[in-house]
């Protein structure tokens, strides 16, 4: 039904006096949580001045980058979600439970704020309201909840004003049955599936409701982007600039604030980036090149926490940094070479296969023990780029050498079995080959 363009309000004006009640309560909510509440903290963002950038994560790993790189909260996207943990569209394929637990790992690796895809409610008002309680045990800091699917994809209906009100009147009492606080954000698509009235009549609707934070998808154009921010001026407007191309125009951030908006979402930099760089390093990897903008093995570990981990270890156990960074790197230990686990540590050592002899004393079984020792050493792989950029740095057992030339293909034709046999008494840091291959790259290889 298209709605009347001089219409009222949906609800009374005793509804802002609730709305009044309900900040009330999550003020008092948050008063008694640490200062370190999810939900507290991002009112405490949206309650200062400017606008405020979140982009959409879809995994812990994501979360935590979103994090390192300085921004204050992120958003848990459905659609990033969906696509990476089933390699499915956001169609409504993932389910509640499967969203919860990815949330539990989302919230668990950084110390932001993280806001929730709640997608419908995954049912009627009392899905809604299992669906966030299970969100605050997760450790949300708020929950989206919209009245249909993504108005960026054709073909979509909004549910009835009636049951789009009473969702986030649900979640507002999930909230307060919980003792818990959660920032409600309530999405409109019935811009795309009514008209900008109707979105427009629902989002007031939904402000009279209990909701903390608004945000209509799919919004056409500048002006009507500042019609919504027009509504409710009191409560927050939430924008999503969809960076492959939606519906709504691309802003920079100065243009976002300007027109009204408190917090704007990025739902798709982190997977689109991540897509094409998986693509590109796999076009590269099938042609017989490595990809040319991989990080440092070193990096990686410190970007996923190996660092920090080697020193709560060393607190606790009093294990060296370097002895684990080693031996995790390489995943055995060639120090000491024991037919036994090693009860001391938690690596187990490689067993060295014995040689059978006649003589051990004679010439040939000295230089068996020799050899077999030389093609246990582990070996530095190092490829350096003619712009200076390292491609490569890892370390490798020597007998994988043969199979080298299969991933590096400047190494093609060279005899590896020759040079460690040439290679009597090698010590740590000696260098086994230096060239440099067509492409300009420089390609060295040392002993551990």
């Amino acid at each position: 039904m298209q709605p009347s363009r001089n219409r009222a309000s949906p609800l009374p004006r005793l509804a802002a006096a609730r709305r009044d009640d309900q900040a009330a309560t999550a003020a008092r909510i948050t008063s008694e949580q640490g200062s370190a509440a999810p939900a507290k903290e991002f009112r405490g963002i949206l309650a200062s001045p400017g606008l405020h950038l979140g982009p959409a994560c879809h995994d812990a790993l994501s979360a935590k980058l979103v994090q390192n790189a300085g921004f204050k909260f992120t958003f848990m996207s459905g659609f990033g979600v969906s696509a990476s943990r089933l390699a499915c569209p956001d169609t409504g394929l993932i389910s509640y439970g499967e969203m919860v637990d990815q949330g539990r790992n989302i919230t668990a690796a950084v110390s932001i704020p993280v806001i929730g895809d709640g997608d419908a409610g995954y049912g009627n008002a009392m899905n809604v309201k299992r669906t966030v309680k299970g969100y605050i045990q997760a450790g949300f800091a708020g929950i989206l909840l919209e009245d249909q699917a993504c108005g960026h994809t054709t073909g979509r209906e909004v549910v009835s004003r009636q049951e789009a009100i009473a969702r986030v009147k649900a979640a507002v009492d999930a909230r307060e049955e919980s003792g818990e606080d959660l920032v409600i954000v309530a999405r409109s698509d019935a811009r795309q599936a009514v008209s900008l009235e109707e979105a427009l009549w629902r989002a007031e609707a939904f402000a009279d409701a209990g909701a903390d934070v608004l945000f209509i998808d799919a919004l056409m154009s500048k002006e009507e982007m500042r019609k919504f921010c027009g509504r409710v001026p009191a409560v927050p407007k939430l924008a999503n600039m969809l960076e492959g191309g939606g519906k709504t125009p691309l802003l920079a951030p100065i243009e976002i604030e300007e027109i009204g908006y408190k917090i704007v979402a990025y739902p798709l930099s982190l997977l689109g980036v991540s897509i094409r760089a998986m693509q590109d390093a796999l076009v590269a990897l099938k042609s017989g090149r490595f990809p040319s903008k991989v990080p440092a093995f070193d990096e990686v570990k410190d970007v996923v926490g190996f660092n920090r981990y080697y020193d709560e270890e060393k607190r606790y156990f009093g294990i060296s940094k370097s002895r684990r960074t080693s031996e995790t790197a390489n995943n055995f230990s060639t120090k000491e070479e024991t037919p036994f686990h090693d009860k001391q540590s938690s690596t187990v050592q490689v067993i060295t296969p014995e040689v059978l002899e006649e003589d051990s004393d004679s010439d040939w079984a000295k230089k068996s023990s020799n050899l077999l020792g030389i093609w246990s050493r582990v070996l530095r792989v190092k490829i350096t780029g003619s712009s200076g950029i390292v491609k490569l740095d890892v370390r490798i057992p020597a007998g994988f050498l043969d199979g080298l030339a299969k991933t590096i293909p400047g190494v093609a034709g060279i005899n590896f079995k020759e040079i460690l046999d040439n290679a009597s008494s090698p010590t740590s840091g000696q260098q086994l080959l230096d060239i440099e291959d067509k492409q300009g790259d420089r390609i060295q290889i040392f002993f551990e």
